[in-house]
């Protein structure tokens, strides 16, 4: 009789022991004092993190160092004058800040095999025409941007011009180069730091 008792005292550490890590303290933190980072999207919140496994390492396209150059060369640091180059902890404050846009600049095929969350998607071929999106009047050409939004824009990574070419594209359309914002680690450098990425949608 004593050995069934050890048997189930030993199941029962067993499954304590083995507790889903969600109800752990997180072992990869976006910083000292957030573990996470919810935002709101089209289709709900969604909890932005940074994954727990520290053995994990990134695959397939953004794992690449070396790419044709041109076209995709190094960026400046600077997208323009004017125009401040944030991180990701500046971008998270952003996605939940009603009052900022952050844009995902890349064309339809790049966001929608995967974006970061809560960012809106305005290809950098179309945002020109678009600026009333982002608090704009009037139309591409004669655009009134005294009451445009604060904007952060981002594509792939540092060797790539996509979003670079928007932010130029909105300064030549009116738009005030303090309200802009360029994520130039783009989408590579988020998928290096394990953070949260979703689906596209149209």
């Amino acid at each position: 009789m004593h050995w069934l008792v050890s048997v189930a005292v030993s199941i029962m550490l067993s499954v304590v022991g083995t507790a889903p890590a969600s109800s752990q303290e997180p072992v990869v933190k976006i910083s000292p004092d957030v573990a996470n980072v919810t935002v709101e999207t089209d289709e709900g919140p969604v909890v932005i993190e940074r994954n727990q496994d520290t053995d994990h390492e990134i695959s397939g396209y953004y794992a690449k160092t070396s790419r044709e150059c041109p076209p995709f060369c190094i960026q400046p640091v600077r997208a323009a004058d004017g125009v401040e180059t944030i991180g990701e902890l500046e971008l998270l404050d952003m996605l939940t800040d009603e009052n900022v846009r952050v844009i995902d600049a890349r064309t339809l095929e790049w966001h929608l095999e995967e974006t970061i969350p809560g960012s809106r998607h305005i290809p950098y071929t179309e945002v020109a025409g678009r600026l009333d999106e982002l608090g704009c009047v009037g139309a591409a050409g004669a655009w009134d941007c005294s009451g445009a939004m604060r904007v952060a824009l981002y594509c792939n990574g540092i060797w790539c011009g996509q979003s670079p070419t928007a932010i130029r594209a909105m300064l030549r359309e009116g738009y005030p180069a303090d309200r802009i914002f360029y994520y130039r680690g783009g989408m590579q450098a988020w998928k290096i730091l394990g953070l949260t990425t979703v689906s596209g949608t149209m």
